[in-house]
C-alpha cells in the first residue's frame, strides 16, 4: 500500500481500538452498562475493519495475471466496502438491538467509575488516532474541503479511517452522556437511549461509506485536473493535433487507464504516427505518473464524426 493509502493512520487506529475495546468490555463487566457493551463491540468492529483495510492493501499489491491483466488494485475498494457492511451489521445493528433491550428492561449502573474512567481514556486515545488520520489526510487533501475529500478520494483507506474515528469520538460522547444521565437520574433508560443513538450514528456512517465505495467499485474517472493534464500532454501540435475523445478509469487508487482517439494528419507516415504515439504516452506518464495503462488510437479528425 502506498503512502497515500494511509497505512500509518490505519495502524494507529488499530492499536487504539484494540486497547479501547478491551478496556470498554472490562468496564461493561463491572458496571453492566449497555452503552459500554455497545461501545466495546463498536471498537472490536473497528479493529476488524482496520485489519480488513490492511489485508486489502496487501492483496492489491499482487502482480497482474492473464486472468486479471489489469492487476488487483480494486481489492482495496472491495475491502473498504466490506468495512461498511461490518460497521452496519456488527456495530450499528447490535447497538440498536442492545439499546432497545435496555430501554425496555433498564438496569441500574453499578461501579460507575469504571465506565466513566474508560470512556475518558477512550476519548483521549481516539483523539490521538483521529489526529493521525487528519494529519495524513492533509498531506494529500490540498484545497479540498473535508466533504470533497471524502467524496473524491480515490484511495479509500483514509476516508474510512476518518469517518470511523469521527464516529467513534461522537459515539463515546453519546455513551458518556447516556451513562452520566443514568447515574444522575438513577434511571437506566438513559443508558439505553445513549446506546440507541450510537447505533443510529454507526448506521449513518456505514451508509455514507457504502455509497462512496460503491462509486469507486463501479469505476471512477480521473479528476478534472488530471484529465486536463493528460489532454495537454497528448497534443504535440505537430503530428497529434487534438484529442477527439478520451476516457479515463481508475483501475486502483494509484493506477489509471487512459484510452483516447487522437487526430493526426492524413499525410503522416505510419512510422511518424507510431513515434508520435510513443512520445505522447511518455508525456502522459510524466504529467500524471499514475497513468499506467494507455491506449491511443490515431484517426483523421472529422467534425461530424466527432460529434
Amino acid at each position: 500500500m502506498s503512502a497515500s493509502g494511509g497505512t500509518k493512520a490505519i495502524v494507529a487506529a488499530l492499536a487504539a481500538n484494540l486497547a479501547i475495546a478491551v478496556a470498554k468490555f472490562v468496564a461493561f463487566l463491572f458496571s453492566g452498562s449497555s452503552s459500554m457493551l455497545a461501545e466495546s463491540v463498536h471498537s472490536l468492529a473497528d479493529s476488524g475493519n482496520q485489519g480488513l483495510l490492511l489485508l486489502g492493501g496487501k492483496k492489491a499489491q499482487r502482480e497482474a495475471t492473464p486472468q486479471h491483466p489489469f492487476g488487483y488494485g480494486r481489492e482495496r475498494y472491495i475491502y473498504a466496502f466490506l468495512v461498511s457492511i461490518v460497521l452496519f451489521t456488527v456495530g450499528g445493528m447490535f447497538a440498536i438491538y442492545e439499546g432497545y433491550e435496555k430501554i425496555h428492561d433498564p438496569h441500574e449502573i453499578t461501579h460507575w467509575y469504571w465506565p466513566v474512567g474508560v470512556l475518558v481514556f477512550a476519548i483521549i486515545a481516539e483523539s490521538f488516532s483521529f489526529r493521525t488520520a487528519i494529519k495524513e489526510s492533509n498531506e494529500i487533501r490540498g484545497k479540498q474541503t473535508w466533504t470533497q475529500f471524502i467524496r473524491r478520494a480515490k484511495a479509500p483507506e483514509l476516508p474510512v479511517v476518518l469517518l470511523e474515528d469521527f464516529g467513534a469520538l461522537v459515539g463515546l460522547v453519546l455513551a458518556l452522556g447516556g451513562v452520566g444521565l443514568a447515574l444522575l437520574t438513577g434511571n437506566g433508560v438513559w443508558d439505553g437511549i445513549g446506546t440507541l443513538c450510537i447505533g443510529i450514528l454507526l448506521i449513518v456512517i456505514a451508509i455514507v461509506l457504502a455509497a462512496e465505495t460503491k462509486s469507486l467499485l463501479l469505476g471512477e474517472a480521473a479528476g478534472v485536473e488530471e484529465v486536463e493534464k493528460i489532454k495537454a500532454a497528448v497534443v504535440d501540435g505537430d503530428v497529434v493535433t487534438r484529442v477527439i475523445h478520451m476516457r479515463t478509469l481508475h483501475l486502483g487508487p494509484e493506477e489509471l487507464l487512459v484510452a483516447a482517439k487522437i487526430a493526426v494528419e492524413g499525410n503522416d507516415t505510419a512510422t511518424e504516427v507510431a513515434d508520435a504515439i510513443n512520445a505522447a504516452e511518455a508525456r502522459i506518464r510524466e504529467a500524471v505518473p499514475i497513468a499506467r495503462v494507455i491506449y491511443l488510437e490515431p484517426d483523421i479528425y472529422r467534425p461530424e464524426a466527432a460529434k
